[in-house]
């Protein structure tokens, strides 16, 4: 990284953002609080008020949002007549699955292999240190200078929409003249990239009914019809032979334009086993980021170990569905839920309810703030210009963003890139990529005030 302050400055706090980063990682701030208590989410969104009282923000203030959860809100004043910022990241996590999974504990930040592992240190509490480290660097050598607002959320992955909510009933909260969202992240390590597109998305619970109770399937076996067969038919329907999505109604045709992702590459990040084919058609970027895709998140149905040999009298199962950019989410469900009921064969009652919903984004990568992003970039990753893509993933909050406040710009920018395995065991977090996009950010704010 080429010799400048901002740079300097944050390669000097770098070894104070490891020990934040670990006291942040440290609170298993899971907004399912039928899973993890209520008190870890509580005590990172402290953590986090705390930090944000100590750079000098004013009306830091924890905001209870109406699905139960709190996001912390922080106001630094910057020149007089400067723009406002608004950054944005998230504090809650997944759940660690499966913990024996996990090479080290995942709430206890691990150094290794030059890479610092831990849950929520990608996704999303690294964000947090990001934006903290990019505002002392500009501090250390010359001052912010635009006006600051700082949002961190506190239920992010369980989509439950509180921060939106909260943001709609208290609408000139968190205006700004660009907004930039923590939550993205490279289309590799070490190649500047930003989020220009997120998909939206639903998620829909069907039920399948077929008898008053479970049968004996000697006795009745082959004429009383299985609800989990059933079930299994139905949802077979919503794939092709080639594994693309098929949602009757549904235009899976569309075509991504930007950075394209080698098949060879999308193999390894994604860790598919030798032999096993890629599904879909098209390039791997049409399938993740343009067209819609549908994924069985769970079934409720008898586990082998205990199972008896009974006709199943009743099954239900998750189904997740991602939409792209030109699709309205709420359309898609509609769709979504007239496939299932269409496709359930033997006449088995069905029934459907939507469970969650959010919109894809399309970011207008002309405006001023880009431009901005795109030098700052290039001066934090040297020899390498700024590249487009998309997300195959979801950010609710982008949308409403969007709604309340049509002339801002909004970026996405982050540290989930494919190495990170966010969401998964042994996530992690690259401190160099955590360096550089903190310079990158410092510098934006500088090009942005200046522009």
């Amino acid at each position: 990284m080429s010799s400048n302050p901002v740079a300097e400055a944050v390669a000097s706090l770098m070894p104070r953002a490891k020990e934040e980063l670990t006291e942040l990682v440290a609170f298993a701030s899971v907004a399912d609080f039928d899973q993890f208590p209520k008190s870890e989410s509580e005590g990172a969104a402290r953590w986090i008020a705390d930090a944000l009282a100590t750079e000098g923000f004013q009306d830091v203030a924890l905001l209870d949002t109406p699905d139960g959860t709190q996001s912390v809100y922080g106001y630094l004043p910057g020149p007089e007549g400067a723009k406002t910022v608004l950054l944005y990241a998230h504090y809650d996590v997944q759940p660690p699955l499966d913990e024996a999974g996990w090479t080290t504990p995942p709430f206890r930040l691990t150094e290794r292999d030059g890479r610092w592992y831990g849950r929520g240190t990608a996704d999303c509490k690294g964000g947090v240190i990001m934006h903290l480290l990019a505002l002392r660097a500009l501090r250390a050598s010359g001052g912010v200078p635009v006006h600051v607002k700082v949002i961190a959320e506190g239920s992010e992955e369980q989509g439950t929409g509180g921060l939106e909510r909260y943001a709609e009933e208290h609408p000139d909260l968190l205006v700004a003249d660009t907004i930039v969202i923590g939550d993205a992240g490279n289309f590799r390590a070490g190649l500047p990239t930003v989020t220009s597109t997120l998909r939206g998305m639903t998620l829909v619970r069907v039920s399948v009914d077929t008898l008053e109770g479970n049968l004996h399937s000697g006795q009745f076996g082959g004429a009383a019809p299985d609800a989990l067969s059933a079930l299994i038919r139905v949802l077979d329907s919503l794939r092709a032979e080639d594994g693309s999505t098929t949602v009757d109604g549904l235009v899976a045709e569309n075509r991504w334009e930007g950075v394209e992702y080698p098949e060879e590459q999308f193999r390894k990040d994604a860790k598919v086993l030798d032999g096993v084919e890629l599904i879909g058609s098209g390039s791997v970027a049409d399938r993740i980021w343009a067209r819609p895709s549908v994924t069985v998140l769970g079934i409720d149905c008898p586990p082998v170990v205990g199972a008896t040999p009974s006709v199943q009298a009743s099954a239900r199962a998750l189904i997740s569905l991602r939409v792209p950019p030109g699709v309205d989410a709420v359309d898609a469900t509609k769709l979504l839920q007239a496939h299932l009921e269409a496709r359930t064969p033997w006449g088995a009652r069905v029934r459907t309810e939507q469970i969650g919903q959010g919109q894809a984004f399309r970011a207008d990568t002309s405006s001023p703030a880009y431009a901005a992003m795109a030098e700052a970039m290039e001066a934090a990753y040297p020899g390498q210009e700024m590249q487009y893509a998309g997300q195959g993933g979801s950010i609710p909050l982008c949308n409403t963003l969007a709604s309340l406040y049509p002339q801002a710009e909004i970026l996405l920018i982050g540290l989930s890139e494919p190495e990170a395995q966010i969401h998964a065991v042994n996530e992690s977090v690259s401190p160099d990529e955590l360096e550089r996009l903190s310079v990158a950010e410092a510098l934006f704010l500088r090009n942005y005030a200046a522009g």
